[in-house]
């Protein structure tokens, strides 16, 4: 229970929303430990999804590992017709599971790199 609470939140998400937001409007001194505590907040808030991501890759991975080293073992001990394999490998075809897991799993990683580069490319000019 302790995953899906970190993954869904357990806390007062709006509240802590509207915190996060009033610590990045500052001014003067204050605008230096804002940016930096804000950035801190901002790796906090991507936790849970993290969480999620490593989750979602290691349910599928075991699963997958699991049916790979089953069918192996029976077409090495001769069990069960190729054939029939065949067809039933055909029938769950993993092609749009995979995308959604590896956009998932690294498109977060691509699109914050992505942002980053084009706030700094502004920064720079």
């Amino acid at each position: 229970m302790g995953l899906l609470a970190d993954i869904l939140g357990t806390g007062d998400v709006v509240r802590a929303g509207i915190d996060l937001i009033d610590d990045m409007h500052t001014s003067g001194e204050e605008e230096i430990a804002a940016k930096a505590k804000a950035k801190t907040d901002l790796l906090n808030a991507y936790a849970p999804f993290k969480k999620a991501q490593r989750l979602l890759a290691v349910m599928f991975a075991g699963t997958f590992l699991s049916c790979f080293v089953l069918v192996l073992a029976m077409s090495l001990m001769s069990q069960g017709d190729v054939e029939e394999t065949r067809k039933v490998i055909s029938e769950f075809y993993i092609g749009e599971i995979m995308l959604t897991i590896i956009v998932f799993y690294f498109g977060g990683g691509f699109a914050e790199g992505a942002i980053n580069a084009r706030n700094s490319a502004k920064q720079d000019k």
